[in-house]
């Protein structure tokens, strides 16, 4: 037992609740934050069967009062920063909301460590998006070249985090995650979206599968993995940023012949193109070298597209998120 407390901005997410899992496995004491934890259901705590092991708590990120008062009050000795606006599609809608609760949220958070005075140990969430077009496996030293809102908004927090580090000697660690997927991904997520209209349209829906390019390459891999990762770098002698993936990429069309195919049907008579799921921009391909995390962490993705695929799918066939 570890005896450890951990804070986790941002509960209620698909990360969060695998965090949340993690944690508990490992003897920690769980508080859970949320904007307002009276009115959120948790959802994905409950499908855990989680929900009544893990403390929560209100709190507004983009509010240093709100989280200096938590801080405060729970005493963490870890707090794993997953809160915040966290679609990009969203963010071309609401950039400026998404900008602040990123950027600002980051911020908040690293300024109540700092007035704390504890060796309190953070990690924060980055993203692959701030990487732009990957033409090459991207690592730790890839320049950032974001095109969107949100990814705007990660870059500015990495770099947020990085300067605290440095300046005064937090432990603060950004992992630049690529995709990663469960059945816990809300709907309006596109690989959430597909494996739910495959297991629709077996079940014998008519209706098609509508969905914007498919021509998109990504690095795609399985949450339970990737909170390891986030969990180990908090647990080494000094703090690091580290890019996670599975090194590998493929197509979401890839991704919709793999879901279709689970359930034995042909993608191409129930799925079609609308140029109004497009976005303003897109990255065309994304692609994570993990090397670092193995090498320092021990850590690598156990799972690549086709069991990620098949686990979705899974869930949705047996009408369980």
């Amino acid at each position: 037992m570890s005896g450890k407390k951990a804070l986790i901005c941002g509960v209620t997410g698909q990360d969060g609740a695998y965090l949340s899992r993690l944690l508990l496995e490992k003897g920690y004491e769980v508080h859970g934050a949320s904007r307002d934890a009276q009115a959120a259901s948790f959802a994905n705590l409950q499908t855990l069967k989680i929900r009544d092991k893990v403390q929560v708590t209100s709190v507004n990120v983009t509010d240093f009062r709100s989280v200096m008062q938590a801080v405060e009050r729970i005493g963490p000795d870890e707090i794993y920063n997953l809160a915040a606006q966290s679609s990009v599609g969203l963010s071309f809608e609401q950039p400026a909301q998404t900008l602040e609760s990123i950027s600002l949220g980051t911020l908040n958070i690293l300024e109540a460590i700092r007035f704390a005075h504890r060796p309190i140990r953070l990690y924060s969430a980055g993203s692959s998006e701030c990487f732009g077009n990957c033409d090459t496996a991207a690592d730790e030293s890839t320049p950032f070249r974001p095109r969107s809102p949100y990814a705007i908004a990660k870059a500015a927090a990495f770099w947020e985090v990085a300067n605290y580090r440095e300046a005064y000697g937090l432990f603060a660690c950004t992992g630049i995650l690529f995709n990663h997927e469960s059945p816990l991904r809300p709907e309006r997520y596109v690989t959430r979206k597909i494996a739910m209209g495959a297991a629709r349209i077996a079940r014998g829906d008519t209706e098609k599968l509508y969905l914007g390019n498919i021509g998109i390459r990504r690095d795609w891999g399985w949450a339970p993995d990737y909170v390891e990762a986030m969990w180990s770098m908090l647990q080494q002698p000094t703090p690091d940023d580290f890019v996670i993936a599975t090194g590998e990429t493929h197509s979401l069309e890839e991704f919709v012949a793999l879901a279709f195919a689970e359930v034995g049907l042909d993608w191409k008579a129930h799925v079609v193109s609308d140029p109004a799921l497009l976005r303003p921009s897109d990255l065309e391909t994304g692609r994570g070298n993990p090397a670092k995390a193995t090498q320092v962490l021990g850590w690598k993705a156990r799972h690549r597209l086709k069991d990620v695929v098949s686990m979705m799918v899974a869930a949705e066939m047996q009408g369980k998120s």
